[in-house]
């Protein structure tokens, strides 16, 4: 449990960053809701890697090793809000709320992946 309490808590500023980068693509820059939610996820990613690697798991392995598969486990997640917060769009459903739906069903599933595979010691 104390790991999943520290996953969320990186991916909570790691979300915040995603969020920032989805609005201001989709307000300032005209971009498709769902690019820019991809966009978002990768930016995101990067700051969730460092946090989950040194502060939810304190991985000591190879940055070699567990970088690829934490990308690997990111593009999973971001493919899958991608297609959500799309799905939602196409609904007439705000892409906000079509991106909260997506970073709910993809923090239990990279949540997952992230402990068995990308971090396990």
């Amino acid at each position: 449990m104390r790991h999943f309490i520290r996953y969320s808590a990186v991916g909570a500023i790691a979300t915040a960053v995603h969020y920032a980068v989805l609005i201001a693509c989709v307000e300032w820059g005209q971009w498709p809701a769902f690019i820019a939610s991809g966009t978002g996820a990768v930016v995101g990613a990067q700051l969730a890697y460092a946090g989950n690697r040194w502060f939810t798991f304190a991985h000591t392995g190879a940055v070699r090793a567990s970088w690829p598969r934490f990308q690997a486990t990111a593009l999973i997640g971001a493919l899958l809000g991608m297609a959500v917060v799309a799905l939602g769009v196409r609904l007439a459903v705000h892409y906000v709320i079509a991106q909260v739906v997506a970073t709910l069903l993809s923090l239990m599933l990279t949540f997952a992946i992230n402990r068995v595979w990308t971090f396990a010691k």
